[in-house]
């Protein structure tokens, strides 16, 4: 308890002198707004249900995206892991993909998908592929080669290779990959929204600045922290007992 006072005393401190400040003229409220004013732009929106309708259609695409791209990375990154063959004909290739801005795929996403939530999470698949894939390429390359030559020897496919002893070997280090990917779809996904994507978290903080609304503009910035923050604690709820059971394994 005393960790988390503690813990909480500089911000505390922070948003106390911040509503001072806005309350005796020192700051602009079509701006800044202040604290108390935040809240209570956040609590309307969360009581006309208007905050979460966007945060539906955000994490739609975004989570949408985040599985393509899972799926995508996860196979290929197993695929270069295991065959190093593969690994030196794609690798001078993904590289060069892998330096376009997922960003600079908008023009292409419009003219392929059109507005909505296909071209939103096709942009997203591409910007999460990337973290992931390299993330289990590492990990399939630091599998312990004893637990190879097993599969050698049971004559395992490929896919029985990969589900049944790559994957839970390198779980660890694949869910960090996925972690990172998880705030890199959050990130594109309002990206796209703000830019060209009419709808979702992005298009309501543009139509909260262009309507000179600090207050629910900053209310929708927070609530898109506590949505990463408690996404990843999902993750990391569910690393948690697989780091376990490798350690008992161990």
């Amino acid at each position: 308890m005393g960790r988390f006072l503690r813990g909480a005393l500089l911000p505390v401190s922070f948003l106390a002198l911040w509503e001072f400040a806005a309350r005796a003229g020192w700051l602009k409220y079509d701006s800044l707004s202040w604290p108390s004013a935040i809240a209570r732009a956040g609590r309307t929106a969360l009581l006309d249900g208007s905050i979460l309708l966007a945060t539906w259609e955000t994490c739609q695409s975004a989570l949408l995206g985040l599985a393509i791209g899972a799926a995508v990375g996860i196979l290929l990154g197993a695929l270069l892991g295991l065959s190093t063959p593969a690994a030196r004909m794609a690798g001078p290739t993904f590289d060069a993909l892998r330096a376009i801005p997922s960003v600079a795929w908008m023009p292409v996403g419009l003219l392929v998908f059109g507005w909505g939530v296909r071209m939103e999470s096709a942009i997203v698949a591409y910007a999460t592929a990337w973290p992931i894939l390299i993330a289990t390429w590492a990990a399939v390359r630091g599998v312990e080669p004893r637990l190879l030559e097993v599969a050698d020897v049971l004559e395992m496919s490929f896919a029985e290779r990969l589900f049944k002893i790559v994957l839970p070997a390198a779980f660890g280090r694949v869910n960090v990959g996925v972690r990172i990917a998880l705030g890199v779809a959050l990130v594109v996904a309002v990206t796209v929204e703000i830019a060209v994507n009419p709808r979702g978290l992005g298009y309501s903080l543009v139509l909260a600045q262009q309507s000179l609304r600090a207050d629910l503009m900053y209310a929708q910035i927070l609530w898109l922290a506590l949505i990463g923050f408690l996404l990843n604690a999902a993750l990391k709820t569910a690393d948690g007992p697989r780091a376990g059971e490798a350690g008992r394994g161990a």
